[in-house]
C-alpha cells in the first residue's frame, strides 16, 4: 500500500477568509485531520478557524499534545508520540493535513514535526501549503505598509538583550516583533527611549474573533497573549 501524504497546511492569522484555496481544498480531500490540541479539551487556535469548513463527523480528528515545557525527555516523548500516531495514518494510504495558524514555514509547530518525521520514517512524502503570517494581516489590518521602495524590514522574536533589539530598531525601518509578551516592559522602554512608541502598534490574535488591539501607551505591565504582534514602522 502507497504511504499516504503529509501536509503542512497553513491556515492564516485567524479569520477564517484568509485561507488559501488550496488550504481549503486540502481540508476537503485528506480523510485525516491532525491539529494541536491543548491539554484542558478546549479547541486549540488553528482548529478553531477551521471550523468554518470541517465536518468532524466525515474526518478522523487526530488531536496532538505538545506541552509548553521544557522538560526535554517529556518533550521527546510527546513528540515521538505525535508522530506515531499520525505515521499510523500515513500507513494505512491516507493522507492528513495537519494545520498551524500563520504559514508552516514560518516559527509553526509544523517545522518540528517535519524535521521528526524524516529523521523516523523518510518514506513518508512531505508537502507543506502556504499560509498569511500574523504580520501579514497585522499590517493589513492596521493599514501600515511594511516596506515600500528600497525599505529594509526585519521580523525577528523580541529579546531581552536591549542593545540587539536597539540595532534592529536603529537599521530597519520596518520591524516585526514576535513572542514578545515575556519582555513587553523592556521593549515599551527601549521604544520610548528612542522615541518610536507612536510608531509601534500592538495586536492578539489578529483577524480573529478574539482580536485585541491594544493602546500602546497603556499596555505595561499586561500580561499577552503568545498570539500577539508587535509592529514598529518608521
Amino acid at each position: 500500500m502507497t504511504v499516504g501524504t503529509l501536509y503542512g497546511v497553513g491556515v492564516g492569522p485567524g479569520d477564517p477568509e484568509l485561507i488559501t484555496i488550496k488550504a481549503f481544498r486540502k481540508l476537503k480531500e485528506c480523510p485525516v485531520i491532525a491539529y494541536p490540541k491543548k491539554m484542558r479539551g478546549s479547541k486549540s487556535y488553528a482548529q478553531k478557524i477551521i471550523d468554518l469548513y470541517v465536518e468532524p463527523q466525515q474526518k478522523t480528528m487526530l488531536g496532538l499534545v505538545f506541552p509548553m515545557t521544557k522538560d526535554q525527555e517529556t518533550l521527546q516523548q510527546e513528540w515521538k508520540k505525535s508522530v506515531e500516531q499520525i505515521y499510523a495514518h500515513l500507513q494505512e494510504g491516507k493522507d492528513v493535513a495537519f494545520v498551524t495558524e500563520g504559514d508552516p514555514m514560518l516559527f509553526s509547530t509544523y517545522i518540528h514535526l517535519m524535521k521528526l518525521m524524516k529523521e523516523q520514517h523518510p518514506d513518508v512524502p512531505m508537502q507543506s501549503v502556504a499560509g498569511i503570517s500574523s504580520f501579514n494581516g497585522t499590517a493589513n489590518r492596521l493599514h501600515i505598509p511594511l516596506a515600500d521602495g528600497d525599505d529594509h524590514v526585519a521580523m525577528i522574536p523580541a529579546t531581552d538583550n536591549k542593545e540587539e533589539m536597539r540595532n534592529v530598531l536603529e537599521t530597519h525601518d520596518g520591524i516585526v516583533f514576535i513572542k514578545i509578551a515575556k519582555v513587553l516592559d523592556q521593549m515599551l522602554d527601549l521604544l520610548e527611549e528612542m522615541n518610536l512608541l507612536k510608531n509601534t502598534h500592538v495586536v492578539t490574535k489578529v483577524t480573529s474573533d478574539e482580536e485585541v488591539i491594544w493602546e500602546v501607551e497603556n499596555l505595561r505591565g499586561t500580561e499577552l497573549n503568545y498570539l500577539s504582534c508587535m509592529i514598529v514602522r518608521k
